[in-house]
């Protein structure tokens, strides 16, 4: 029994010696690591301003809800906004508020389509009972967001954002007469913005991976009583989530 006990004090003892060992040989290894580690573009959080440009892609769909005319309706029997993608162009201007805020306006040119699924009681002209209509709009968006970010570890960084926008659709078909078989959209929407991304630092520019959920409040739909695509919405609003990458400098 007590040559039982000293080995398993022996093996106590030994575990403890090489868990602390290898708790050694790592530190050492990552100080060295450390000072080995070369800096990029270190001077860039001293920075009063910088710019930069946007690429991105969007998922975009409607918000949609029902008029209590749905109910009645004899033409349709389901009506419901169906996901769409598009791509995104824009530039950027940061303003350095202190080491953790940053107010970004980031100015875009967004190319979207968002799509209605309809099934109808009656076939269309076409012989079909299930049409999907397509709403394409050509949106200049102008975000203004406050960033938050973390400190800087190497050359990675992690930040989040909020912020408010204002769309101009330059596309909008609200005013167009022939639309019988439209879904009619306002041109001008504001909403909230809301994200995450991370600044990976090269040796003359950022390179920034983000998502953000880009929400409109206003009611879009210009319902027109006369449409039996456009007549069994009350409400329409915009959704979107959006990839971008931005190059900074």
């Amino acid at each position: 029994m007590l040559h039982l006990r000293r080995n398993k004090t022996r093996i106590k003892k030994n575990s403890a010696l090489l868990m602390l060992s290898a708790l050694l040989l790592i530190s050492s290894i990552t100080s060295a690591q450390i000072d080995r580690y070369e800096l990029n573009m270190p001077d860039h959080d001293d920075k009063p301003y910088y710019f930069g440009m946007t690429l991105g892609i969007n998922l975009a769909r409607f918000q949609t809800y029902l008029h209590p005319r749905f109910l009645e309706s004899d033409s349709v029997y389901v009506a419901e906004p169906v996901n769409s993608g598009g791509f995104t162009l824009g530039l950027s201007a940061t303003a350095r508020l202190s080491n953790r805020f940053q107010l970004r306006f980031n100015p875009q040119l967004m190319f979207i389509e968002r799509n209605i699924f309809y099934n109808l009681k009656h076939p269309d002209i076409d012989g079909l009972t299930e049409v999907t209509k397509k709403v394409e709009s050509v949106i200049v968006s102008f975000p203004i967001q406050l960033k938050f970010q973390s400190d800087r570890i190497g050359n990675f960084r992690v930040y989040a954002l909020a912020g408010m926008k204002g769309d101009i659709d330059m596309a909008s078909n609200a005013r167009a007469k022939r639309a019988e078989e439209l879904v009619k959209i306002w041109k001008y929407d504001y909403g909230p913005e809301f994200g995450i991304g991370f600044n990976f630092f090269f040796d003359s520019f950022i390179f920034s991976p983000e998502i953000k959920i880009s929400n409109g409040l206003r009611n879009i739909h210009a319902r027109d009583e006369n449409l039996r695509f456009s007549n069994v919405f009350d409400k329409i609003q915009s959704r979107m989530i959006v990839f971008s990458i931005h190059l900074e400098g």
